[in-house]
């Protein structure tokens, strides 16, 4: 059972519960990118799980009024075992989300699986569309600036229909492959942001908490007249989320799911002001 403490990053541990996450965000004209926790699978039969249960979720959010999407990892579906388990599993989730009008996210992992990802979303944003007769536009990859080889990605897929979400990065990449140190990433960022703006004709989603990056956003959209939307986490500044939906689309990154503690934590860690809040909360006997 998911405990008090939690609530504020994991939308319950049901699609039942993030999908009335959904429903309350919605309200305040945020959307929500639904993500089912689980990553780094070794067996195919865990795999398979979650994608059935994301088939399950698309249909859900297909038959409702909900402004919801889902994120789905590589290594959740498959990549860890087998590329080509990846790569089924995907489809399946793909196609899923085309028939019921539900955009699927692809989230970005470590480094050793940027070729995979990317491949992957390059296929399904032009080449699988073709082949059903329409381009398939309901399907985005996550891109990390602190990776050194990310503006050749942004590059290589600039005539690509989907969308492209740009992240600062995690995952601690050796630093032959990656900026390390927050001014450099930073300006890695920024840098790749324009270059987003600058030549991508598909919508841009700035997955980013900064005020400077989101308001460097607004700027060149005004400039450029590209579609973008930011994207933030659940329980990270939430009230500016609903504040900036007044403005400009905005979506909330909200997972779900039993595999909930190594999230939670995770966030605890990253900000100062998430582990103050655990500790009041605890402290106050809401673990």
């Amino acid at each position: 059972m998911l405990p008090p403490v939690a609530r504020r990053f994991v939308a319950g541990e049901s699609a039942a519960t993030v999908l009335e996450h959904t429903r309350q965000m919605n309200d305040g004209g945020v959307g929500v990118i639904c993500n089912l926790l689980g990553e780094h699978y070794h067996d195919r039969a865990a795999a398979d799980r979650d994608t059935g249960a994301y088939e399950r979720l698309l249909a859900d959010i297909g038959a409702s009024d909900l402004r919801a999407c889902v994120s789905v990892k590589p290594s959740q579906l498959g990549l860890y075992v087998d590329e080509s388990v990846f790569r089924a599993n995907l489809a399946r989730v793909v196609e899923a989300g085309a028939d019921h009008g539900v955009f699927v996210w692809i989230d970005m992992e470590d480094h050793t699986t940027t070729d995979a990802t990317v491949d992957a979303f390059e296929y399904h944003a032009s080449e699988a569309g073709e082949k059903r007769g329409t381009v398939a536009t309901g399907v985005g990859v996550c891109l990390q600036a602190n990776r050194k080889r990310t503006p050749d990605d942004i590059e290589r897929l600039a005539d690509c229909p989907g969308k492209v979400r740009l992240v600062k990065g995690a995952y601690d990449p050796p630093p032959d492959v990656a900026y390390t140190g927050k001014s450099r990433v930073d300006e890695a960022y920024r840098d790749c942001l324009c270059q987003l703006f600058e030549t991508f004709s598909g919508g841009i989603a700035v997955g980013s908490h900064d005020p400077e990056m989101i308001a460097l956003a607004a700027d060149l959209h005004n400039e450029y007249d590209t579609p973008y939307e930011i994207q933030m986490l659940m329980g990270v500044r939430e009230n500016a989320q609903v504040d900036l939906a007044g403005v400009c689309d905005v979506w909330q990154y909200a997972p779900y799911g039993s595999s909930w503690p190594a999230y939670f934590w995770r966030r605890v860690l990253e900000r100062r002001e998430n582990a103050l809040f655990a500790l009041r909360a605890i402290a106050k006997g809401k673990g």
